[in-house]
């Protein structure tokens, strides 16, 4: 990469550091217990999140990727150690969290309007209040048209949207996404990633995106927090220095190559760690007389 972008990159982290810390984990630690055995999923994890960045957390199935997603959405308790958002503990769930799944969540005999209006009533706001606000946000996500239909008339990445609408209507401090775009076919996925970048470079809100895609992580990330497995440990922090705003465009460029490179080193060398029987898969036998040669 060259000099200048470097500088660039090099000032925009400085720039990322002085802002105030959002979310910091302190000795993080999550154990499941199965009958009388107990399992690691998060062991001791330290991190500071600062505000407004976009954090993507990666690695080999069962490192704890979503299970991090879920304490700190207050969804599950932890263990031990501590999570705070903006110095106070995370005791449960708070509309200061956002959550977005892989699965679209939605009330399916709500319309779409109806789903976004949901949490300000929830929250007390009256309905012609909670219905502007609704509203607001439909427009912003593109679905004005169809806030009166209901989940099952809607595409995929519609979904996708209304779900993304409903938990920023409540002004959250941090949006969690949990694999989001896993149900999408590449196109709509590529068109959602893009979408999801404009919304944070536009409104007051702090990123964490928890996915498989490595390709998807760079796009998106300031940082990305690959975690290890058994027990779900923090192997490296990356620091995406590629210039924003970014498009599908930069996966062609050596720079983006060698980030992939890394990351992938990173993943796939604990997925074989993870499953030894990786490394020597058996020869196929011929169970066929249809040949493949031409």
């Amino acid at each position: 990469m060259n000099t200048t972008t470097n500088n660039g990159a090099k000032q925009y982290f400085e720039q990322i550091y002085q802002r105030p810390v959002i979310l910091e984990a302190k000795k993080l630690t999550q154990v499941f217990q199965h009958g009388k055995t107990q399992r690691t999923v998060l062991n001791q994890l330290d991190l500071k999140i600062h505000k407004r960045e976009f954090i993507c957390v990666i690695g080999p199935s069962g490192c704890g990727k979503s299970t991090f997603s879920r304490v700190v959405a207050g969804l599950d308790p932890y263990h031990s150690g501590e999570l705070l958002v903006d110095g106070q503990p995370i005791i449960g769930p708070s509309p200061e969290r956002g959550m977005v799944f892989q699965g679209y969540t939605l009330f399916p005999w709500k319309t779409v309007k109806e789903n976004v209006m949901f949490g300000p009533l929830m929250k007390g706001a009256s309905h012609a209040s909670a219905e502007a606000h609704a509203r607001e946000w439909i427009n912003i996500i593109g679905l004005e048209k169809y806030e009166n239909q209901y989940p099952h008339q809607l595409s995929g990445g519609m979904k996708q949207r209304v779900a993304i609408a409903r938990a920023l209507v409540n002004q959250p401090k941090i949006l969690l996404m949990d694999e989001p775009f896993g149900a999408l076919d590449p196109h709509t996925r590529q068109k959602m990633q893009k979408h999801l970048m404009d919304l944070w470079q536009n409104i007051d809100i702090t990123i964490i995106f928890v996915t498989h895609d490595m390709d998807e992580a760079i796009l998106l990330a300031d940082r990305i927090v690959a975690l290890k497995a058994n027990p779900g440990e923090i192997k490296e922090i990356i620091e995406v220095d590629l210039p924003r705003p970014r498009s599908a465009e930069l996966m062609l460029t050596p720079e983006f190559k060698r980030l992939r490179e890394h990351v992938d080193a990173l993943v796939h060398a604990q997925e074989e760690e993870l499953d030894p029987a990786l490394e020597e898969l058996p020869k196929i036998p011929r169970m066929t007389q249809v040949s493949t040669h031409k």
